[in-house]
């Protein structure tokens, strides 16, 4: 009798935190029921800013051995999560974090220059072959990832993107690549979002609370962007009201990516139930059932 789980989830992410900050929950929720998780992710965050003033000698532009750290604070962070299949695209350190630069309109973009081994410039074929034989050993009904503006425009998160759509688009092909394993066809894929009422209720919170600075320029009548997702187009949201906790611990383990004072764990947020609750945008399958406020409950419903 095998021990694969019945219903197996992948999930595609950029850099360590990026997992625990926008899927978490999802996650835990998932590891709880049983079903299989497995988290891809395709760089070391080598190019992140640094919270942590004692830690500053890790930059890039000085000992260059936050990607380093940033592995071990991952490691943490997946065993408050309860992860035990996690991979690194390539294996560790394959692909470079791309850095970025804000836009004036707000958004990140691409940094002035990138190492040679960027994710960002990777060719996109290389990079998705190297996921397409994880999603042939795999075999999962579910792959989640970023929409095709990365969240906030993240050169590595719309590559991202760009590598897990295509990897499960050249999974499928009977002839493609049979060295990489038997293919398989990826039922139903999905694109994380932040509901645009949330996230109006949440600007709305923090300005009334008197905080000016948390995303800044941004106000809860005002337009904002390609950040969010207009409720009507979304087609699921997970309830992981009952493993917040474990969220907000694996937030915390990358202590150098996120302040233990910061958004996330502070001011109008500081209950946590914003966090507990996670959406999605249906990019590949077919909607299943709907739960009361008309979205699926389950990533893996009509499965």
């Amino acid at each position: 009798m095998s021990d694969t789980p019945a219903q197996r989830l992948l999930l595609v992410h950029a850099h360590p935190d990026d997992e625990s900050i926008g899927t978490g929950a999802t996650m835990a929720t998932y590891v709880d029921r049983g079903d299989g998780v497995t988290l891809v992710t395709c760089t070391s965050g080598e190019m992140g800013e640094i919270l942590v003033p004692e830690w500053e000698h890790m930059a890039a532009d000085k000992d260059d051995t936050l990607g380093e750290h940033r592995r071990g604070e991952l490691e943490t962070a997946m065993k408050e999560l309860g992860i035990t299949d996690h991979r690194w695209l390539g294996g560790p350190g394959h692909f470079r974090d791309s850095g970025m630069k804000w836009h004036e309109d707000g958004h990140a973009v691409a940094a002035d220059d990138t190492h040679d081994n960027a994710f960002a410039n990777a060719d996109l074929t290389e990079a998705a072959d190297l996921l397409v034989e994880i999603i042939r050993e795999v075999r999962p009904q579910v792959v989640v990832t970023y929409d095709q503006f990365g969240g906030y425009g993240h050169p590595d998160h719309i590559q991202a993107h760009r590598v897990a759509m295509y990897a499960v688009q050249l999974a499928a092909v009977p002839s493609y690549r049979l060295d990489l394993g038997e293919p398989h066809d990826v039922a139903k894929v999905y694109w994380t979002a932040m509901s645009e009422s949330r996230m109006r209720e949440s600007l709305r919170k923090l300005r009334e609370d008197g905080d000016t600075e948390t995303f800044e320029g941004m106000e809860p009548d005002g337009d904002l962007g390609p950040f969010v997702t207009a409720d009507e187009l979304l087609t699921a949201s997970v309830d992981g009201s009952a493993v917040v906790d474990r969220k907000m611990a694996s937030l915390a383990a990358h202590r150098s990516q996120v302040a233990p004072d910061g958004f996330f764990f502070s001011g109008a947020e500081s209950g946590h139930a914003f966090w507990g609750e996670e959406f999605f945008r249906l990019a590949k399958g077919t909607t299943g059932p709907l739960g009361d406020a008309g979205l699926e409950t389950d990533l893996f419903a009509g499965l």
